[in-house]
């Protein structure tokens, strides 16, 4: 009696383990005919016994799952995220399937890139960053997206997410270094890149190109370490970015992104005299940049190295003509003095003598919004929507006695600030 029951039980199994299989068959032929939703209805009525079955059998179930969830996705980040997730259960189940989802799997991460980058450019970090994890833990290959996730982590200050992010990239050993393949064009003269050494080769043999050349890009190990490191000072964990920012510049003591880590984490903490010491790095290193000009005027302001930060400024100005923040702040330094000059000038009497020095004082004020002006005019003429442009502009008018142009930038002040 017990062998016949055993023997109905293998039977009984067998006849499941086959009407599931053929209901995976009946979802694959719906999805090569596009009819997805009927793919689904196929996928629903085997799930029920999925327990019962082989580990190939239940990988095929994923994959026919994640390509019916993928193909009537869209955009719907909720679909294609169940698809994510069937594509990984197919391939923890059966590795050599990833071959045959090919296709589906660079489809499935085009769609959710694209998302990503319109979710970014829409300032949706959250939805951007959880966009691109989700397409980095389909087969956990493309580091990539795992590194751009934590940057939308970051700008959606979701900070305990990137600092994850970043940690498991370090685990991983992640450098973002690639190779480039390049060749110059015969006809242009200019020099192109290649999806792989390949194309870029067989373009050589074509005539067309020349010069073929591999270029390494720049790791991006340096750039995590200071986002960590700056995130960590954001959270108010100096000890942990000290000792960060510390190991890994006696790793790298020259690499770049870890100085400009280094200056911002001495920047953050009041250190201007460090900050500047390694910013003098920094601009050797890149000395056409006049963001690091303006930056170090910044610093040398705030230290009162007024001469040393103005040299800066000017030298920002040089490189960049059009610079608004490097304007008004000259036009701030050159205008720095007139609070002790307004004090001393209430502070002083009727006698001749302070009559004398009241009128010297007056003069020095006069020529100091004479100096800053053409700065805050020129900054007004980049960006007119400047309000503190305005007032300043206001105020030097009106102590000049300029009436018509005091006129006119009030009532400029005055629209802008009926707007908002």
């Amino acid at each position: 009696m017990k062998t016949r029951i055993l023997i109905t039980g293998l039977a009984f199994a067998t006849a499941i383990s086959f009407g599931q299989k053929k209901e995976i068959k009946k979802a694959e032929k719906a999805i090569k005919s596009n009819e997805y939703t009927e793919a689904l209805n196929y996928l629903s009525e085997a799930e029920p016994m999925l327990s019962t079955v082989d580990n190939d059998m239940k990988a095929q179930f994923y994959a026919a799952r994640g390509q019916a969830l993928l193909g009537s996705g869209g955009s719907d980040f909720k679909k294609l995220k169940g698809a994510a997730d069937a594509f990984s259960t197919a391939i923890s189940l059966d590795p050599k399937i990833e071959e045959q989802l090919i296709d589906p799997l660079q489809n499935l991460r085009a769609a959710l890139i694209n998302g990503a980058i319109k979710d970014q450019n829409a300032q949706q970090y959250k939805m951007a960053t959880d966009k691109l994890y989700t397409s980095y833990m389909v087969t956990k290959k493309d580091t990539s997206d795992l590194y751009f996730a934590a940057g939308n982590a970051v700008n959606g200050q979701d900070y305990d997410t990137a600092l994850k992010y970043y940690q498991m990239l370090l685990d991983l050993n992640y450098s973002g270094a690639t190779v480039e393949y390049v060749a110059t064009n015969k006809t242009t003269g200019e020099v192109e890149a290649f999806d792989s050494e390949k194309l870029r080769d067989f373009a050589i043999k074509s005539g067309e190109f020349i010069k073929p050349e591999s270029k390494v890009t720049k790791s991006r190990k340096g750039e995590i370490l200071r986002n960590m490191t700056l995130i960590y000072i954001e959270k108010g964990d100096t000890e942990k970015a000290k000792s960060l920012i510390e190991t890994a510049r006696a790793e790298n003591p020259d690499d770049v992104f870890l100085m400009r880590a280094d200056a911002d984490m001495s920047y953050k903490m009041g250190d201007n005299k460090r900050y500047n010491e390694l910013m003098e790095k920094i601009v050797a290193t890149d000395p056409e940049n006049p963001e690091l000009y303006f930056n170090l005027g910044i610093s040398n302001d705030q230290l009162n190295n007024k001469e040393k930060a103005l040299e800066y400024y000017n030298k920002a100005l040089e490189l960049r003509p059009e610079y608004e923040g490097a304007l008004i702040n000259i036009a701030a330094l050159k205008l720095s003095g007139e609070d002790e000059i307004v004090e001393e000038m209430n502070s002083l009497g009727n006698s001749a003598a302070d009559n004398k020095r009241y009128d010297e004082l007056k003069k020095i004020r006069e020529n100091s919004y004479k100096d800053a002006l053409p700065y805050l005019e020129k900054a007004n003429a980049i960006n007119p929507s400047n309000q503190n442009v305005l007032k300043y502009l206001m105020n030097i008018y009106s102590q000049i006695g300029e009436d018509a142009k005091y006129k006119a930038v009030k009532a400029k002040l005055e629209a802008l600030e009926s707007k908002n």
